[in-house]
């Protein structure tokens, strides 16, 4: 008899951004800047009342967030960053084997480890030229033992970002009897003019689940916040497999603080965005292809080649992330670090 389920030898293992002593970390999509001042206070006074535990239902955050997204607070599922969010939905939308969850590849690498261990199937589709979601053939691949599709918006690790106009096409190619949930963690950066907002596609689409994190443009990665705008139906089902008390108190505050001051913090975005669009103009003049990025990070599909040029960063002091054999995403940091990617970029020949 074996104690634990076989398929776990399979399971895929979230591999984090290294951090190499002495050298600049861009490998993990966090902002170089901490968490602002009134963040930190809020966080630093819920720590005083760290022996009680938090509000299991994360009432005050959840309000907040409803307000912000001019929704009714029970349309707001609050979870211990967005990741976690991705595994309730398998959850609550899947029975087992034989239902089969849909993303793009190569896309965040935690959709096929929360599809394994919510017991379903993984049905990629590969994204199309330009390091985009082919939606077309997403909707084509579509079968009645689909039950949920993942569409990132915009794609981590590529960078471009899914179309209005192409979405809503897909939205209606699909039906209503499948979830599909518009991961949106790096909207905040976000600057096509043409790019998916998925909020005002709710009402319209109760199947739609639209994920939002505070670990990025919030810049609270370590505080672990997530959060879904979607139908009550759906959001109801997410909160019933919640872990409870799974966002601490800490985590909690730091969120309602990090709203109340949402414009001062999310105006920091506009260095990024500077900095994003600089590093791919100048790793563009030096002979690299780089689709253009919505998000805080850039992609360089060296394919086979990828090992070869993290190796290579790690001996200028910079770790990258590479994703073998496909390519290597870049972080966007602050000036002096970006140049110093450029240029390890610059110096590499293999």
């Amino acid at each position: 008899m074996t104690l634990i389920r076989p398929d776990l030898d399979t399971l895929p293992a979230y591999v984090p951004g290294r951090t190499v002593p002495g050298s600049i970390k861009l490998a993990s999509n966090e902002v170089a800047d901490p968490p602002a001042p009134a963040v930190l206070a809020a966080i630093a006074r819920a720590a005083a009342d760290g022996n009680r535990y938090p509000d299991l239902g994360a009432v005050e955050l959840t309000g907040r967030i409803a307000a912000l997204h001019d929704l009714a607070p029970e349309r707001i599922a609050v979870g211990c960053g967005s990741v976690t969010l991705c595994q309730q939905l398998v959850q609550v939308s899947c029975l087992g084997p034989g239902d089969e969850v849909m993303f793009p590849w190569r896309s965040f690498e935690a959709y096929p480890i929360v599809t394994q261990i919510g017991g379903a199937d993984a049905v990629t589709v590969p994204l199309d030229g330009g390091f985009r979601h082919d939606l077309d053939a997403m909707a084509a691949a579509v079968t009645e033992r689909t039950r949920l599709i993942f569409v990132c918006s915009p794609n981590n690790p590529t960078g471009p970002a899914v179309h209005r106009d192409e979405f809503e096409r897909f939205l209606a190619a699909v039906g209503s009897d499948v979830v599909v949930a518009l991961d949106e963690a790096y909207a905040e950066y976000v600057t096509d003019p043409d790019a998916v907002t998925g909020r005002p596609l709710l009402d319209e689409h109760p199947n739609l689940v639209v994920l939002r994190t505070f670990s990025k443009a919030y810049r609270m990665a370590g505080l672990r916040v997530g959060y879904a705008l979607t139908s009550a139906e759906l959001a109801t089902a997410l909160r019933k497999v919640c872990p409870p008390f799974s966002v601490s108190s800490v985590a909690q505050a730091g969120a309602i603080a990090a709203i109340e001051n949402r414009e001062e913090i999310l105006a920091g975005c506009a260095k990024v965005i500077t900095e994003r669009d600089r590093v791919r103009d100048a790793l563009l003049a030096a002979g690299f292809t780089v689709p253009a990025s919505e998000s805080n990070f850039v992609w360089l599909p060296l394919g086979e080649r990828s090992t070869a040029f993290a190796a290579h960063c790690v001996e200028h002091k910079v770790v990258v992330r590479p994703f073998q054999p496909d390519g290597v995403r870049v972080t966007i940091s602050r000036p002096e670090e970006n140049d110093a990617l450029i240029a390890a970029a610059s110096a590499f020949t293999g």
